[in-house]
């Protein structure tokens, strides 16, 4: 048994010069003939934290819980664009994978299993990014991190984990109906207004707060706020309810991916 894992082991590490290319690549081919490159990740969540700060901020800092802050609505809404945007980057990652690495498949032999890897790297790389910055802000704000901090490797892992298992299942289904493609954006336009980012749930009247329970995105955001905001633990319940989520639709996209592999090179 262990004589097999190691076996296994080895051979998808044999593949990492393959992932790595394949995700440098991908980063590429995003941003060909852009001269800021990378950048462009981070404008589009810091542009909509710049409009809601200014149009917002006087509004929701008093209307935040527990915290006397001074820039509290920032630091609030930056919390939860970056889980949103590492949620959401890992939708996208893995709604497109299939069908923009429709050749590769076609024409190169490899484990079709890798292809979740180069879109989790992808979307990291551009996570990594993103965080860097905002920390750069948190601290041109004066708000320093602490030991809580521990707990990001750990949440954006589970943000991308999850957006990451949503997309690949819909990924696959978009190899043959194409139309869930130009579906889902739509959906998450939608789900982020559903998800209290840009305002409070304290705001809200509390008959619609287990409307909210329903969300597994509300928990994830909340789970930032509470590390980076509120300087205290995320609701480990919480946690194990989205690593449920995560795992069932990782469980889904393997079984619709055993169920259709044949047939993808077909269809691309």
């Amino acid at each position: 048994m262990i004589q097999r894992a190691l076996a296994i082991a080895r051979y998808w590490w044999s593949y990492r010069f393959f992932v790595r290319s394949a995700i440098r690549n991908d980063l590429r081919a995003r941003y060909a003939r852009s001269k800021l490159g990378l950048l462009w990740a981070l404008v589009q969540p810091l542009a909509m934290v710049l409009i809601y700060t200014l149009i917002l901020s006087h509004l929701m800092s008093a209307k935040l819980p527990e915290t006397d802050t001074v820039y509290a609505y920032p630091i609030y809404l930056m919390s939860g664009m970056l889980a949103w945007t590492l949620f959401s980057e890992a939708v996208g990652r893995g709604l497109g994978i299939f069908v923009e690495q429709g050749e590769l498949i076609k024409k190169v032999a490899f484990p079709r299993a890798l292809l979740p890897i180069i879109a989790l790297g992808s979307a990291t790389v551009n996570g990594l990014a993103l965080l860097s910055m905002m920390l750069m802000v948190f601290l041109f704000l004066g708000h320093w991190p602490d030991l809580h901090y521990l707990w990001m490797p750990g949440l954006m892992f589970l943000a991308l984990w999850l957006g990451l298992s949503i997309g690949l299942l819909f990924g696959l289904m978009n190899v043959f109906f194409r139309d869930i493609s130009q579906a889902i954006p739509v959906i998450l336009q939608f789900l982020f207004w559903l998800t209290p980012i840009v305002y409070a749930l304290s705001m809200l009247p509390p008959e619609y707060h287990s409307y909210f329970s329903w969300n597994p995105i509300a928990k994830l955001t909340a789970a930032f706020q509470d590390v980076i905001l509120y300087r205290r633990n995320p609701t480990e319940l919480h946690l194990v309810y989205l690593s449920g989520i995560a795992f069932i639709f990782t469980a889904l996209s393997a079984g619709l991916y055993l169920r259709v592999k044949h047939e993808l090179a077909d269809h691309l």
